[in-house]
């Protein structure tokens, strides 16, 4: 059985998703079998689209590895992808971190993002908890089109930097923390129940969700242009 025989078994993919929303479909890998990535994976190579894998674990990739059209695969995030898409000429996305332990979400929508076609740039570990630390990076944060922040814990780090900016900013609740951060659900409803005005967020762990929609922006900023 061939991949596009196989693919009517258990998928069925959109070839046309590119035509509606500007992007090919995205392969979500988590809860898929290795076998059943491929073959999505095929299919979207073989008509010339390029491929995103998210939630691709390390096993499966090593598994199916030698077989997926040529691309790079970030172990950190667990993403893959084949060719990126052309870069847009204006606008900036800018991912900043709370912390270290926060790292495979920023990974994932630091490689979305740059997929996506955005010129794209992490500051990494600044926390609330050394607030210098932020302070001291503002003007290049000011200098951002669209931020991504990426925070576990009590997630106060978008409120903050939401108050010192005047651009859209994409909150991303993580999973880190201690017991009573109940696994990112106490980071996400503390960002959701922010003072500070410009605040969107995504769901908990989501660095592909942030991403694609800070292309959304950047995208209408060139149409703008």
């Amino acid at each position: 059985m061939n991949s596009k025989e196989m693919i009517k078994e258990f998928s069925q993919v959109d070839l046309k998703r590119r035509e509606l929303k500007g992007y090919p479909e995205i392969i979500y890998g988590a809860h898929k079998t290795a076998s059943q990535i491929l073959a999505i994976s095929k299919q979207i190579d073989i008509v010339g689209q390029p491929v995103l894998i998210t939630r691709l674990s390390k096993e499966k990739y090593l598994n199916i590895k030698n077989e997926l059209p040529k691309g790079t695969y970030y172990e950190g995030g667990e993403i893959f992808y084949t060719r990126k898409q052309d870069q847009m000429g204006k606008g900036n996305v800018l991912i900043l971190s709370a912390g270290t332990s926060d790292y495979k979400v920023v990974e994932e929508a630091a490689v979305t993002s740059e997929w996506l076609g955005c010129k794209t740039e992490i500051i990494q570990d600044v926390g609330v908890a050394g607030i210098h630390r932020l302070l001291s990076k503002i003007d290049k944060i000011r200098q951002a089109s669209v931020i991504i922040v990426v925070a576990g814990m009590e997630g106060a780090l978008p409120s903050v930097v939401s108050g010192l900016v005047e651009v859209p900013l994409i909150a991303v609740p993580t999973s880190v923390g201690y017991g009573a951060n109940l696994e990112g659900i106490t980071t996400l409803l503390a960002m959701t129940t922010s003072c500070s005005s410009g605040v969107s967020i995504v769901n908990i762990d989501n660095g592909f969700g942030a991403a694609y929609q800070a292309a959304l922006i950047i995208k209408l900023i060139n149409k703008e242009v």
